[in-house]
């Protein structure tokens, strides 16, 4: 009976119309957009055999979020998530189409990649905050933590389908295939972008400060949330630290596994199939209590899960390492996504979801400059031991605290 409840509410979300689009549309983008992405990290490995580019161009990706995602959610909350969706998206559409030119003409160059690399980074912030915004407003309020978690169990799926259909795809038709897929990938969502009708949010009555007063007004709310706070400091440590095991995963699979292109997509996938796991997991449990306890034990699941990873050079020792990480991290994320969103007013919902942002996708920015550059000198798998176990500090120090963060995000 548990079972069939569970899943009763991981499939009611998707009898909302406005859900359905903006998911089914979204779908083929993330899968694309992973198929991208191991492009990417494996091109700028073919042209430099160097970690210290890799975290460049991961950088590239991730650190314009730092600056413009609390701006993005600003705009976010003075205007119209679907329409800067929409937008953003079409826009999504021609970096692509760049990129599989450049790559396909034989133009491509390091540097090119880097500013390429660039333009998507610094569209994210538009899409990821207005995307926080769409996906409550198609849902009832009781259907927010099911909606939120299949939201991350969907974009999970395609971290394994697009990394395995890129080691597929990219010995026979070349890195420049994946940007050409994910172009078509980005059209898609586009078309069903454009059939969606929500109704623009109210904005009557709300107190406009200046932009940067507003941006400001958010970190001084998420500093004085008793359980936002805590979980966004813990969240950034992992980002930081963490994350950029995902984009040094070239390195692992051409250095110390010696497995090419094919065990990288092994080993992103199996990251992906970790991360999708615990989304579903979230999702079927349909409700936020016990949720913010979860979150906490991941963080010390995940530094387990690294430390096992970086003390292995077999590979299929490393692949089981590389789901756990992949599970324990995106517990965490999720969960944090679904407390923080389940808690927080709707006129507050973009600038706070743009700071998580900031911190799920712009941090790891410098996580990955400076693991890619210690990498250069210490190697891959002394750096990632020792990201271990600072997020093994990060749950020491905020473990004490369990019980004040639960009373201050799990409330009904």
């Amino acid at each position: 009976m548990a079972l069939r409840g569970s899943l009763h509410a991981l499939f009611r979300v998707w009898t909302y119309r406005e859900y359905a689009l903006f998911m089914g549309g979204q779908g083929p983008s993330l899968m694309t957009l992973w198929m991208q992405r191991v492009g990417v990290g494996w091109l700028a490995w073919e042209l430099t055999h160097s970690p210290a580019w890799l975290g460049a161009v991961a950088a590239a990706d991730l650190a314009p979020m730092i600056v413009l995602a609390p701006f993005a959610g600003v705009l976010t909350d003075r205007g119209n998530p679907l329409a800067q969706a929409r937008i953003a998206q079409a826009l999504f559409v021609v970096q692509a189409i760049t990129m599989a030119t450049f790559t396909l003409t034989g133009l491509m160059t390091i540097e090119l990649l880097f500013g390429l690399s660039l333009v998507s980074g610094s569209l994210q912030p538009l899409a990821s905050t207005a995307r926080f915004a769409i996906v409550p407003a198609t849902v009832p309020r009781e259907a927010f933590a099911t909606a939120i978690a299949t939201d991350s169990a969907l974009f999970n799926a395609s971290r394994f389908v697009g990394p395995a259909l890129a080691g597929l795809l990219i010995p026979f038709a070349g890195v420049g295939g994946t940007f050409v897929v994910h172009a078509i990938g980005c059209t898609i969502f586009s078309s069903t972008l454009a059939m969606m009708r929500l109704a623009p949010p109210d904005r009557k009555g709300r107190r406009r400060n200046s932009i940067l007063g507003e941006v400001g007004e958010s970190f001084a709310y998420i500093s004085r949330h008793p359980g936002i706070g805590p979980l966004f400091l813990m969240l950034t440590a992992v980002s930081i630290c963490i994350r950029p095991m995902q984009d040094m995963m070239p390195g692992f699979a051409g250095s110390v596994f010696d497995a090419g292109a094919v065990g990288l997509a092994w080993l992103t996938s199996a990251m992906g199939v970790g991360a999708l796991a615990s989304a579903l997991w979230i999702a079927m449990r349909g409700h936020i209590s016990g949720l913010a306890r979860t979150v906490v034990h991941g963080c010390l699941g995940l530094a387990i899960s690294v430390f096992g990873f970086v003390a292995t050079d077999i590979l299929w020792v490393s692949i089981v390492f590389s789901a756990l990480a992949g599970f324990t991290f995106n517990l965490m994320t999720t969960g944090t996504q679904t407390l923080v969103q389940s808690s927080i007013a709707d006129e507050l919902r973009g600038r706070i979801m743009g700071t998580y942002t900031v911190i799920y996708r712009g941090t790891p920015a410098f996580g990955a400059v400076a693991v890619g550059a210690l990498a250069e000198t210490i190697g891959l798998r002394t750096t990632l031991g020792i990201s271990a176990a600072v997020t093994l500090a990060a749950w020491a120090l905020t473990a004490p605290r369990r019980r004040a963060i639960t009373a201050a995000v799990e409330r009904k």
